[in-house]
């Protein structure tokens, strides 16, 4: 401890020459952080959402922009397709469930999605509370939704045109909580389910609602995608789960080809998207490595410079009785110091700065407050640089000659 509180007061007295190698090391680490966090975490949840469909069909556009807005949600849909092609296309041998989604609506920023049960299948999701919502306007929502909103089951809620939380509020039809989703860490977290029905009358004349609302007092409400009547209805896409391996091969071809619709697989696209940001993740390693290893060259250019500066107090230390490993360690021990403190800074850094990126994109694939092993990783790194650039200076110390210092 006593070797501790002189290596501290060193470094606060020598201040000007460990800011700058505390700030390379913190910018450094920050980086190389923020990078193997945003990575990692993307990595996660790409797998999370994407490895339960096996194909994604809508309307034709960018394929990845489909897979964006219909297993990630975090972009515009390409448009909508008839809900009766879609029936033909989940009505295939090749197909084992198909799951319609409709897009369109947002609360407070989570968007509204219309669809049935078997999205709870496909997903594997639980309701910790309630029940599924099987009568228009009622809605399952989110872990997510539920937490930050602060909505139970029995609460109502008004949805937003559009899928930004400054669009016209549909303050007619307000959606009743019927079921809260379990915690599943995927998008699902950040949804609100209804189902198909709801979202087509929510944007429908109001002599239309009502005239489906007399049909639906007549007959009970079907909510298989196979026997509903779906002449002129339109979704915006279908997630599909494959019967066998072979659909792989065989089923997007045939949609691309054989219908106005596109096929697009969450395998692909989401490592075509990976692999577009893996060069900019890859720049920033590099620079986080590049300013890592200045950071080692300036603590040894300082504690150098210390050491050639305080020669004589080491070796006086030395004539008190202060044996060379004590002197070895000083300086072990300023050189590791004042590389933890850049390296606890720049954990900090990348995690505000995780935080400011959470906010911008909406929390869909950042999570701001979860330190992982990476983090460990990259401290340990940033502090094994530090020792190996205080090798030299603790040796020096080490074989200081008493005798010839003072003399001089």
């Amino acid at each position: 401890m006593k070797l501790f509180r002189i290596v501290w007061k060193t470094i606060i007295y020598n201040f000007s020459s460990s800011a700058l190698c505390i700030l390379l090391s913190a910018l450094g680490t920050a980086i190389l952080c923020l990078v193997l966090l945003l990575s990692s975490q993307i990595n996660r949840q790409i797998s999370l959402n994407g490895s339960h469909v096996d194909l994604v069909v809508g309307a034709k556009g960018s394929p990845l922009q489909l897979i964006l807005s219909s297993i990630f949600h975090v972009d515009y849909p390409t448009g909508n397709i008839l809900l009766d092609d879609a029936r033909k296309i989940a009505a295939h041998p090749l197909v084992k469930l198909a799951v319609p989604l409709s897009i369109g609506d947002n609360y407070q920023g989570f968007r509204i999605v219309g669809t049935d049960s078997r999205f709870l299948d496909l997903y594997g999701l639980h309701l910790v509370s309630g029940k599924w919502g099987a009568s228009d306007f009622e809605a399952v929502i989110g872990h997510e939704v539920a937490k930050s909103e602060g909505l139970k089951c029995g609460d109502k809620i008004v949805g937003a045109h559009g899928l930004a939380d400054s669009g016209d509020l549909h303050g007619d039809h307000p959606y009743t909580i019927v079921g809260i989703l379990e915690e599943s860490r995927s998008i699902a977290d950040r949804l609100v389910l209804t189902n198909l029905s709801s979202v087509w009358h929510m944007h429908e004349h109001e002599h239309q609602h009502q005239e489906h609302q007399r049909q639906h007092q007549e007959k009970e409400e079907v909510h298989d995608l196979l026997n509903m009547n779906v002449q002129g209805r339109e979704i915006t896409s279908m997630l599909i789960r494959y019967k066998n391996p072979t659909a792989v091969a065989m089923f997007p071809r045939l949609v691309n080809q054989t219908t106005n619709m596109q096929a697009a697989s969450p395998a692909i696209e989401s490592a075509r998207l990976f692999s577009m940001m893996g060069v900019g993740l890859d720049a920033a390693s590099v620079l986080a490595v590049v300013l890592m290893l200045m950071a080692a060259v300036s603590v040894f250019a300082s504690l150098y410079n210390s050491f050639k500066n305080r020669k004589y107090e080491l070796a006086i230390m030395r004539s008190m009785g202060a044996a060379k490993s004590v002197l070895f360690k000083l300086m072990l021990l300023e050189g590791m110091l004042i590389t933890a403190m850049g390296a606890i800074s720049g954990v900090l850094l990348a995690h505000i700065a995780a935080l400011a990126i959470a906010v911008e994109e909406g929390g869909h694939f950042v999570d701001a407050y979860g330190f992982g092993i990476e983090e460990i990783s990259v401290v340990l790194a940033a502090l094994l640089l530090g020792f190996s650039a205080a090798l030299i200076p603790a040796a020096k110390a080490y074989s200081t000659p008493i005798s010839e210092t003072l003399a001089k």
